[in-house]
């Protein structure tokens, strides 16, 4: 009874009747998001219908005066118009509440995130009020622990979408109060920071589906928790990390309660570097091919480079007067690129062919077929299937006719191949098998190449 008086004696409008509307304002629609979890627990909802039901709940919330009006870090104090600020309401309603649905996945995991964020609003409420926060949320507080006795690993009480959804909205509403009470920095920051692992988590799983082609309402179990288990953590021992996750995001929020220039650049530094790291040691695939494909992107310009050069290739190929001219022009088309060495086998033989002259590093293979082999400076000619991976590109002649193989090699290396392979699979074998077949079988006189052919070699080769 003492703590009772003195609490009313420190804020008597806590019993004011402007009281009791705000608290309701927050508790009808509250009630519709419950309400709203226990039909998705016992029948099943769809995404969309919940998402409807939601955007009620956080309308009504609008309309009561929890709302968003300025977004300072991106407009500054400029008012909102009512239907963007109704949007970013809905928006940020929608956000925390399956955030921490989203995160309920393991027992006690989403009750003792809320408990972190809610004991956040709490003392950010002692510094700047409303008194209703306070109240709220130490009543919040102590029934999330009382419920988390029972909900930790082994659970035999359970949140379900009706505890998840209800403690989510709640907070997303509380930490709309608290906004037209705090300075601007603690109003918008300190939410944000302190719901970190849920929003984090939202981001990242949205963030997959899109980049792999799937709906954002899919399905996986690719959430941190159980990329955590499938680390060899315990559930325990993944519930206990992400509590001391939660607590850091807390503890950091907490600091811009006293808001500097070094406070939250000290705040934003650290986030970015534990959210980094996080993720790598995570290893979800979809940033990995993310940030190959950004590699991809710098390496852009060797791409160009290489693509021309067989681009180049195939077009000197329709004019190549002889063998050794083709010879040449695989050269100085593979020289530059980075394939590490070819071997080209010419098929019929060409003893079947009208008699031509064949160069001293021509060799015959088991069958009989002639093989031109090359490979870069330093290099041996023959690499076993251990060191190098090679395609075989088969060429056929614009009549459909086989004239012999070309088969690409390249060592083992972790360094993406800089070229186009459909450019190797789709017109350069015809454009090679056709020289091959018009050069052999009916060969004429060596004649160099003419000056400007000869720059195009050089440019191909460098």
């Amino acid at each position: 009874m003492g703590v009772i008086a003195i609490r009313a004696l420190r804020h008597p409008q806590s019993h004011s009747p402007a009281f009791l509307p705000t608290l309701m304002t927050i508790m009808v629609p509250a009630s519709l998001v419950f309400l709203l979890g226990v039909y998705d627990d016992q029948r099943g909802a769809g995404p969309y219908f919940k998402f409807a039901v939601q955007g009620i709940a956080a309308t009504m919330l609008y309309a009561g005066g929890l709302r968003i009006v300025h977004i300072p870090v991106i407009f500054g104090q400029r008012v909102l118009p009512w239907y963007v600020g109704l949007l970013c309401t809905v928006l940020w309603v929608l956000a925390i509440t399956n955030a921490f649905n989203l995160i309920d996945g393991l027992d006690g995991l989403a009750a003792g995130c809320a408990l972190f964020s809610t004991m956040v609003a709490f003392v950010v409420a002692l510094f700047h009020g409303p008194t209703l926060v306070e109240v709220m949320t130490i009543a919040l507080a102590g029934a999330i622990i009382g419920f988390l006795r029972y909900n930790f690993n082994p659970a035999t009480i359970f949140l379900g979408d009706s505890g998840s959804l209800y403690i989510g909205f709640l907070l997303s509403a509380l930490a709309l109060y608290g906004t037209q009470k705090s300075p601007t920095i603690v109003a918008v920051a300190i939410p944000v920071v302190s719901f970190g692992l849920p929003i984090l988590e939202t981001s990242l799983s949205i963030l997959r589906r899109l980049i792999s082609g799937r709906s954002v309402f899919t399905a996986d179990r690719d959430h941190i928790h159980h990329k955590l288990l499938q680390h060899g953590l315990s559930h325990r021992q993944v519930v206990i990390l992400l509590y001391g996750v939660s607590a850091g995001f807390a503890m950091l929020s907490l600091f811009l309660l006293w808001p500097t220039g070094s406070s939250l650049g000290l705040v934003l530094a650290v986030l970015g570097t534990g959210i980094w790291m996080g993720v790598q040691h995570l290893g979800y695939l979809e940033f990995g091919e993310l940030a190959r494909v950004a590699q991809r992107t710098l390496d852009q310009p060797q791409i160009f480079v290489n693509n021309l050069a067989i681009r180049r290739a195939m077009k000197e190929l329709k004019v190549a007067r002889d063998y050794e001219q083709v010879r040449e022009i695989l050269v100085a088309a593979f020289g530059s690129n980075d394939f590490d060495a070819f071997e080209l086998q010419l098929e019929p033989s060409p003893a079947e062919m009208i008699s031509v002259s064949f160069e001293a590093d021509d060799s015959s293979d088991a069958n009989g077929r002639t093989c031109f082999r090359w490979s870069k400076p330093g290099l041996p000619q023959t690499h076993s299937s251990s060191t190098a991976w090679r395609i075989a590109l088969h060429l056929l002649t614009s009549d459909g006719d086989p004239c012999g193989t070309l088969t690409v090699l390249r060592l083992y290396s972790t360094r993406d191949l800089q070229i186009d392979i459909n450019l190797l699979t789709s017109g350069f074998p015809t454009a090679l098998a056709d020289a091959l077949h018009r050069t052999l079988a009916h060969p004429a006189p060596f004649v160099g190449l003419h000056e400007h052919d000869g720059s195009l070699l050089e440019a191909q080769a460098g």
